[in-house]
């Protein structure tokens, strides 16, 4: 039983959260801007993020960053919705108060995202039931987390995973919120809602995050009178939300010249062909025996280790055509699932691309800025550089930290912080499968949203250890 003074100690405080808010975003603005302001490069994927904020874009991997992209007439028909577009576009919006002309400054989008982090660590910050010493602990180590190398640069980029890191971190706080009483239960809801549609509508790998996002928003008891009613109502708009984001865009072509309105379906097969070519038919163990395997023929043992995009790929050979239609998820996962050593193979060299943390060709600088080409910034690389000494471990690096977040979780599994770390536990696992077994390039990169998953746990499975959670 809390004594009156360990209430009102705990109690979610307006002057707390005005406080973290404001040191929270003017760290990250500094951070941000100081000496010059940094980003991180196209990888050949942000005309995606340019279509859906109205700019008509060809993207190239790009040995340096832009700081604005001008608009385009007529603007553009996105067949991907991807929520970093819906602050890219906001980043418009405000720019034009700014004499701009519909033109996109990363400089404006990265202050909008330096705000959106700083309100989803407030949120966090108030949201959990203890002291001040808990929650100010609890905020350093999610600034440090969001200001890290590894994944700051994303959120003024034209790149999406930077909106699934904001998203993830705002439904957290959002959770932890709803448990509490009164009036911020409401502000939780309306917070996780938010933060799960940024989230979820991040890319099209995230989408899986909607299921498990929508049972942690049932098994949070809200602090209200009605039980199951606040919680049906967010799960109510995650869904509907989602279905109206995802089919507002146009069909997408794939390579085979079908029009598929599906999220992904025009980028299928080239993961599939990635997958087999890069993870199975590597060049490294038995071509013949995979491509049997496979259903495929033996001279395509050839293209071992060249991906979609090599200069010799398996796409232009005279047979693939006739083989098209083994180029599917379900006959790599019947492989993956009969070869069982392999499937462990490549899940630890994932793990080490996960601990790895920031891929070496997304560069941070403008050409201006004098730094050679893919030059990278390093201003706070504190947690990236801890885990990159823990990547040539693998999976006995990565387990082991997932068993820890795991335990937490169990002892905390009455309270809204239990549901939260199951979320980003399960979060964290299914990118990183979805990443290890199905993409086959830019592991790093991918295994983004797995690790920042990943480390927000920690934190709050690291610096919640003494004291009595309450209940959820």
């Amino acid at each position: 039983m809390k004594t009156v003074a360990e209430r009102v100690r705990t109690r979610p405080s307006p002057a707390l959260g005005y406080g973290v808010f404001g040191v929270s975003l003017a760290a990250l603005l500094v951070r941000f801007l100081v000496p010059r302001p940094v980003s991180m490069s196209d990888n050949g994927d942000g005309f995606r993020v340019l279509c859906g904020a109205g700019i008509t874009w060809k993207s190239l991997p790009q040995p340096y960053i832009r700081l604005e992209y001008a608009a385009t007439p007529g603007g553009c028909d996105p067949s991907y919705q991807l929520s970093q577009s819906w602050l890219a576009r906001l980043a418009v919006d405000v720019g034009d108060l700014f004499g701009l002309h519909s033109a996109l400054s990363l400089v404006v989008l990265g202050v909008l995202g330096c705000v959106v982090a700083a309100a989803a660590v407030t949120a966090v910050v108030l949201g959990l039931p203890y002291g001040p010493r808990v929650r100010l602990l609890v905020a350093l180590g999610l600034l440090l987390v969001v200001a890290d190398s590894a994944f700051f640069g994303y959120f003024s980029s034209i790149l999406g995973e930077g909106t699934a890191f904001l998203g993830l971190l705002l439904a957290v706080g959002g959770l932890l919120l709803t448990a509490r009483p009164g009036r911020w239960s409401q502000v939780g809801l309306a917070v996780t809602a938010v933060g799960g549609l940024v989230a979820v509508n991040a890319k099209v790998q995230t989408l899986m995050i909607l299921p498990l996002l929508a049972v942690a928003v049932l098994l949070v008891r809200p602090g209200t009178r009605r039980r199951w009613l606040p919680g049906l109502l967010v799960v109510a708009v995650l869904m509907g939300g989602t279905w109206w984001a995802q089919s507002s865009v146009a069909p997408a072509r794939a390579p085979d010249g079908t029009w598929s309105s599906v999220p992904g379906s025009d980028s299928s097969e080239i993961n599939v062909v990635n997958t087999i070519f890069l993870n199975i038919v590597d060049g490294r163990h038995d071509a013949a025996a995979d491509l049997a395997a496979l259903g495929l023929p033996p001279s395509f043992a050839q293209y071992a280790g060249n991906g979609w995009w090599h200069p010799h790929p398996v796409i232009i050979d005279p047979l693939y055509p006739r083989y098209r239609d083994r180029m599917t998820r379900g006959n790599v996962a019947a492989f993956f699932a009969t070869h069982p050593s392999r499937t462990l193979a490549v899940l630890n060299r994932a793990a080490g691309d996960l601990l790895a943390a920031r891929p070496d060709y997304l560069g941070s600088f403008t050409a201006s800025a004098g730094f050679a080409p893919h030059a990278q910034e390093y201003r706070v690389p504190v947690v990236s550089g801890l885990t990159g000494l823990l990547a040539p471990l693998g999976l006995f690096a990565l387990v082991p930290l997932w068993l820890f977040v795991a335990w937490r979780g169990w002892r905390h599994r009455r309270t809204a912080l239990g549901v939260v770390l199951g979320l980003l536990l399960t979060v964290a696992f299914g990118q990183f499968v979805l990443a290890a077994l199905g993409d086959g390039i830019e592991n790093v990169k991918h295994q983004a949203v797995a690790l920042f998953a990943t480390l927000v746990a920690l934190v709050l499975a690291g610096v919640v250890w003494h004291p009595k959670p309450t209940r959820a």
